[in-house]
């Protein structure tokens, strides 16, 4: 039985496509989840191109994506999704930030909606679903399947998710911002003994105070909350469309030297659970 991620888009803020980015990559956020021979998708940004071009290949015609929010960077790659305008497909969208302001259908047509884009969410012929939930709900879409949701600190809002599948667990939380000197509980509650943790590490506590308000993290906070929650890997996430290969090689080097159980995302990069 197969548990594993693979990053299809693993940047912040806006894809940064140059020869400054192409070890760690460019495309923003997106991450596949392998349970057994199903697929759920974590977040649309510009990687979800590669990643829809990669399950027409394989036949898969089946898939459920589930939102962190709806800012730019993290849904700018949905128009581009070839399988959702491939009759006979499935996609099933879920978000957990938008239930009191019209819902994930709405976000994703409007952004699709003239005079801003040329094809309207109604030619995607695929069945699409939407469906909007609760941070803190917990569903499951396969036997042995389940996924628990927890409220992000980030402005407009945003959900983390966990994982479980096989006695194990995968979590994944972008975009969220910690207070310095205290833990997240609902992030620490989440992450608890999992085995893989994709945390928000756009910033460096060296930086991060200039940056208060902003929505997100450190990758030395996200050391310090998986050392605490007994995570077993930290995957180092979000990047700052600035840091260039050069700057996340070190980074890289020194977060190793703090805690052995890290490594940087880079696109196309797949990780066992």
């Amino acid at each position: 039985m197969s548990f594993a991620v693979k990053f299809w888009g693993v940047r912040g803020s806006i894809a940064c496509p140059s020869p400054d980015h192409v070890e760690y990559g460019g495309n923003t956020s997106c991450i596949e989840v392998k349970v057994g021979a199903e697929r759920i998708i974590l977040d649309a940004g510009t990687g979800i191109r590669n990643l829809g071009q990669e399950l027409l290949k394989a036949g898969h015609k089946n898939c459920h994506l589930l939102l962190t929010h709806t800012h730019w960077d993290h849904i700018n790659g949905f128009p581009f999704f070839t399988p959702a305008y491939v009759p006979g497909n499935r996609c099933h969208v879920m978000a957990g930030h938008l239930t009191d302001i019209g819902g994930i259908r709405q976000v994703l047509a409007s952004q699709m909606a003239n005079p801003t884009f040329p094809v309207p969410l109604e030619v995607m012929q695929a069945e699409l679903t939407f469906e909007d939930f609760r941070a803190g709900d917990s569903f499951s879409f396969y036997e042995g399947v389940v996924v628990k949701t927890a409220a992000l600190n980030h402005p407009n809002g945003a959900t983390g998710y966990r994982i479980e599948y096989d006695r194990k667990a995968m979590c994944y939380v972008t975009d969220t911002e910690h207070v310095i000197g205290k833990p997240d509980q609902n992030v620490l509650d989440l992450i608890e003994g999992a085995d893989l943790v994709i945390y928000d590490s756009t910033y460096s506590d060296e930086t991060f105070e200039a940056k208060i308000g902003w929505g997100h993290s450190t990758w030395q906070e996200g050391i310090r909350l998986c050392q605490a929650a007994n995570v077993k890997k930290l995957a180092i996430f979000h990047h700052d469309p600035e840091h260039t290969d050069d700057m996340m090689r070190e980074l890289e080097a020194k977060a190793k030297t703090m805690w052995s159980h890290c490594f940087v995302a880079k696109d196309f990069m797949e990780v066992e659970i």
